[in-house]
């Protein structure tokens, strides 16, 4: 696979990556695909959509936000049953749902079916961003770990970009039910794919069943390797099970919660999902044609899936610090000009050029700092035994956020104009960023001890 070399090497040990190590990690990143397809395909279907059901600014609000609604209910309904009734079965529940959804919002006979279709999707979007990189984690060993679980956020990114592709080949013909309704093509291949695969080792372990867990673990590692991390596993559950969600807000853990939640908030409130979700109309509202302001979007999703693919191969290099703050820094400065092309009395000609020039370098300037930051920095900055539970609170804070954002752009705009929107948003990255400037430590190389003592220093 192009970006993914044939063998590993971490520690002198060598890793070939067969079937058996990337056959679970692409099948479960199709999640990350759909999560990026639903979330992105609405862009493109809401300028038809509502012509066709006669939708006010409030309802298209609804219509897109019910689809977050539906992940905060997944994140916080997802987490028990994950570990009750385990990782692959409920990525096969969440590959049935996005098969359902789909073909729901394809047929609907109108808005109220809609909006029922896209909180099913949501719900299925939530539970798959808890379960994808949890499931690819605990599959894959720990020398190829880090490049496979970063196939999630990368197929996020693949997914708005094709759906900004699918909305544009529709738009001649105004097909907003085939944009909705292709979902169903890699909701599909994602259940059948699972099918084949095993469950997580860890889960199996958890649950007692440990001569299937070590079967699976051989599918991938010698028996060594396998034994070593099977009694790692061991020892994390052991320590796990002796904490609660109380341990979390400990005032030894407080400084971590809160940076996850600062970077969570952070990356939401600078108005990215508003782009995301409401580029096309954005673009229409400033006199571009259809089809002119769905191509731009294409060349904007095509700027994110481009620049993600840099930040991931470049952040073990560079750092997550400087990436995080130039990218926040030029996020806000985006938004400042962005906002004033809004003042100008026209935004086509060369007005609408340097709009579509600044929101894409808007979109890389978040996909390489924010975009990979949210995640990695959740995964890096709490102590193994408390992972889980901690870095649920920026899961929960970025879902919340996303819901609120996608629920008040248009009434925004239409109180306090483009303008107001944008620097709304800007206002909230100078907070985030002073926030990130004075709390952020470096994480690159560094052990959870050394991440621990620099947070609470």
């Amino acid at each position: 696979m192009a970006g993914y070399p044939a063998a590993g090497r971490v520690r002198g040990t060598a890793v070939s990556v067969n079937w058996s190590i990337l056959g679970p990690a692409l099948v479960a990143a199709l999640g990350g695909f759909l999560f990026g397809y639903d979330t992105g395909v609405i862009s493109a279907a809401l300028l038809y959509l509502s012509v066709a059901f006669g939708l006010s600014s409030t309802m298209q609000e609804v219509v897109v936000a019910a689809l977050l609604l539906g992940a905060i209910v997944g994140v916080v309904g997802g987490g028990p049953l994950v570990d009750r009734f385990g990782r692959r079965r409920m990525l096969i529940v969440s590959a049935a749902v996005f098969c359902v959804g789909a073909l729901a919002s394809a047929f609907t006979p109108g808005a109220g079916v809609l909006v029922a279709a896209r909180f099913l999707l949501g719900m299925a979007i939530g539970t798959s961003s808890l379960v994808v990189p949890t499931y690819i984690a605990e599959m894959a060993p720990r020398q190829v770990r880090g490049r496979l679980v970063s196939l999630q956020q990368l197929m996020i990114t693949v997914g708005i970009f094709v759906s900004y592709l699918v909305g544009f080949a529709f738009s001649s013909s105004a097909g907003w039910r085939w944009m909705l309704g292709l979902a169903v093509v890699p909701a599909a291949a994602m259940l059948l794919g699972l099918l084949t695969l095993a469950e997580s080792p860890r889960w199996l372990l958890t649950r007692g069943r440990d001569d299937e867990a070590r079967a699976v673990m051989l599918r991938s590692r010698g028996p060594r390797e396998a034994d070593e991390e099977l009694a790692e596993i061991r020892a994390i559950s052991a320590a796990e099970r002796d904490l609660s969600f109380r341990d979390v807000f400990t005032r030894k853990l407080r400084p971590a919660v809160l940076l996850g939640v600062a970077v969570a908030a952070t990356n939401q409130l600078v108005g990215v999902n508003a782009v995301i979700y409401y580029t096309p109309t954005l673009l229409t509202r400033a006199g571009f044609g259809d089809s002119a302001a769905l191509l731009s979007t294409v060349g904007i999703g095509l700027v994110n899936m481009l620049v993600t693919i840099a930040a991931l191969l470049a952040i073990d290099r560079v750092g997550r610090r400087p990436l995080l703050l130039w990218g926040t820094a030029v996020v806000v400065v985006c938004l400042a000009v962005l906002g004033g092309l809004y003042l100008l009395p026209s935004q086509t000609g060369m007005t609408g050029i340097a709009l579509v020039v600044v929101l894409c370098v808007y979109i890389a300037a978040f996909a390489g700092s924010l975009g990979v930051g949210i995640w990695l920095i959740n995964s890096e900055i709490f102590p193994t035994a408390v992972r889980g539970k901690a870095a649920g609170a920026g899961t929960v804070t970025h879902w919340s956020l996303d819901f609120v954002i996608s629920l008040t752009v248009l009434t925004t705009i239409s109180v306090f104009t483009a303008t107001g929107l944008f620097w709304i948003y800007g206002v909230f990255g100078v907070l985030g960023f002073l926030y990130l400037y004075r709390n952020l430590p470096e994480t690159k190389g560094r052990s959870l001890e050394d991440i621990e003592q620099a947070l609470r220093g």
